[in-house]
């Protein structure tokens, strides 16, 4: 188990899917644990309010699977953020780009059962868990798509290729949240299973702070965790 800074010192930023919840065939289908909400709220005030939800979903979408946590959520990797019940947009994305990007997607997904889009209020994804030899063509897809819809890139994920905002990123976001009360001052620790997450981790050893891979895979964290259950014994146990 990594050495962790005290509580009172870390400002702690956890991802969502594959970190807290494991990973489901659809975002839909996800089991949240009995005792996840009460590990986080518990958590939360033993750091003095400095833990921060920072996810690829929507900020609205964890607000709902964890509607008692009342801290902040870091939605669409950076995109939006929501703060006091209000979920707040931090980029600027013009509606009709946003339809025309899920429009063509909508298209290609619409060709295969197999892939899932998920829209989301930023950007989408297109999911090809369900029958992975499909990488290379949703890659492709994807990698034309941010040619022509230029204020969106592509990004891979687990068994899904994400279009987002240029310019948006969990390692961008962390360091507009690290100067702010009550976060700044405190040693940053990034948790996460996925590629998104690396830049993140990544942003906060170069802090001084901890990046904490879960599950297999290349990463440059320091430190790893196997699943969710391990990260859940390390919250609960966060000194």
């Amino acid at each position: 188990m990594p050495k962790l800074p005290p509580c009172t010192e870390a400002a702690i930023f956890l991802d969502f899917d594959g970190t807290l919840v494991d990973l489901a065939p659809t975002p839909d289908s996800i089991h949240i644990p009995d005792t996840l909400p009460a590990l986080l709220t518990d958590l939360q005030g033993r750091a003095g309010g400095a833990l921060v939800l920072i996810s690829g979903r929507a900020a609205g979408d964890l607000a709902h699977w964890l509607p008692d946590f009342s801290g902040l959520i870091v939605g669409g990797h950076g995109a939006e953020w929501r703060q006091g019940g209000t979920v707040q947009p931090r980029v600027d994305v013009a509606p009709d780009s946003l339809a025309m990007l899920r429009d063509a997607a909508s298209a290609f997904a619409g060709t295969t059962p197999s892939i899932l889009l998920e829209e989301k209020p930023t950007g989408l994804v297109l999911h090809y868990r369900a029958q992975p030899d499909l990488q290379d063509r949703v890659e492709t897809f994807t990698a034309d798509l941010s040619q022509t819809h230029t204020d969106f890139e592509a990004h891979p994920a687990k068994m899904a290729i994400e279009m987002r905002p240029r310019g948006v990123g969990k390692d961008l976001a962390m360091a507009d949240v690290m100067a702010l009360e009550p976060y700044a001052g405190r040693t940053p620790v990034m948790i996460g299973d996925d590629t998104t997450d690396e830049p993140a981790m990544a942003w906060a050893q170069k802090q001084g702070g901890l990046g904490i891979k879960v599950g297999t895979g290349d990463t440059n964290a320091r430190h790893r965790l196997p699943d969710t259950l391990a990260v859940h014994r390390l919250l609960k146990h966060w000194p």
